[in-house]
């Protein structure tokens, strides 16, 4: 007899966190056990955007999860990683210049 094992199942929201445990048997793809956790149905996740990933590394639909996996399902990005970046760059480039100057000569 094979033996079913425990995977979680994540997704984040802006707003909360939810991890499901979900029992699956050995050759289970990532598809089948989101799909039993019921989270594409309660945020309306959309394959053609969301990606999944195993313990952050990204993988496939159709990759088979192991004992103790905890797949997660990732939003797609609002910000630009890189823009986001370089406007922290240029945002502390100018502060920098404005604390070079020394103290303000019109008093406190």
């Amino acid at each position: 007899m094979v033996e079913s094992f425990v995977v979680e199942v994540c997704y984040a929201s802006p707003e909360l966190q939810e991890c499901i445990p979900v029992k699956v048997q050995p050759g289970t793809a990532i598809r089948e056990v989101v799909k039993a956790s019921g989270l594409v149905e309660r945020y309306d996740i959309d394959w053609a955007i969301n990606r999944v990933g195993i313990f952050g590394k990204l993988k496939t639909l159709e990759t088979l999860v192991r004992s103790g996996d905890r797949i997660e399902i990732y939003r797609s990005l609002l910000v630009d990683p890189k823009a986001a970046r370089l406007r922290r760059l240029e945002k502390n480039r100018s502060v920098k210049k404005l604390s070079a100057r020394g103290p303000n000569p019109k008093g406190p």
